[in-house]
């Protein structure tokens, strides 16, 4: 049986009677391989090329995306004001009492007058004095009296030992003014709807005084929501430390077309 003998290379017949030591024949014998090599590289850098401009576009579309969202998410901040939510002011010092002060009247020196005969003896001058003196006493009394019935309403606090109260609740309040709002033509011809919150303050009487906008929508809604508020019925007033004082309150007021 005749033995296979290997076919020699194109290498190998023309370096036969060459150097094989010299350089040419080793990198003609490794040419496929660096040829196979040199593809694979030049690939790759392509791909490279290629790819990396659309990874990057992805990427910056993701993170533009992920901005959105979180943008999306922030919720306006409806809760009362930080300002607002400062401790109430102690309450105002008790004003001073109205010392009541009479006119000095100079007193008469007579000699030797007997008491019974004083009214005999008073003369037309010290009868109009004392009818003056009179006259006075019952002004200044009336004066203290209107003084100390329209005394200075303080500065009206945020937060109170006791709140106001709407009678019937927040939930009655809701509903006075779902029955006394008029929708106005203008807001419904333009499709203006929104929430308008208003604050008003609740007086140590109950009444409602101070009303504004602290977040309107259209002139024509925070006007309405401001004369539905002030047509409010008395409300509970609140009190510190056992004394109606004034308070600040606030409500929204929706308004939304069906």
């Amino acid at each position: 049986m005749a033995s296979k003998e290997k076919a020699p290379t194109f290498n190998d017949i023309v370096f036969e009677i060459r150097n094989k030591e010299y350089g040419a024949y080793s990198l003609r014998k490794k040419y496929n391989r660096n040829v196979l090599i040199g593809m694979l590289v030049g690939i790759l850098l392509l791909g490279t090329a290629v790819i990396t401009p659309h990874l990057y576009a992805k990427a910056m579309e993701s993170k533009k995306k992920r901005e959105e969202r979180q943008l999306e998410m922030v919720m306006e901040n409806l809760e009362t004001p930080a300002e607002q939510l400062a401790p109430p002011p102690p309450p105002p010092p008790p004003p001073a009492e109205t010392v009541q002060q009479n006119r000095y009247v100079a007193p008469v020196v007579v000699d030797s007058v007997k008491p019974e005969d004083m009214v005999q003896l008073m003369t037309a001058d010290q009868a109009s004095t004392d009818v003056v003196n009179e006259e006075y006493v019952e002004a200044v009394e009336q004066v203290k009296e209107e003084v100390q019935e329209v005394e200075a309403e303080p500065e009206p606090f945020v937060v109170v030992e006791e709140m106001p109260m709407f009678p019937g609740g927040d939930a009655a309040l809701l509903t006075y003014i779902g029955e006394h709002t008029n929708y106005p033509e203008v807001a419904k011809e333009n499709n203006i709807q929104g929430r308008v919150i208003v604050r008003f303050c609740v007086t140590s009487k109950g009444t409602v005084s101070q009303i504004s906008v602290l977040k309107g929508v259209d002139p024509e809604l925070d006007k309405e929501a401001m004369r539905v508020v002030s047509t409010l019925p008395t409300f509970k007033p609140g009190k510190q430390g056992g004394k109606p004082v004034p308070v600040w309150y606030m409500v929204p007021i929706t308004f939304t077309l069906k």
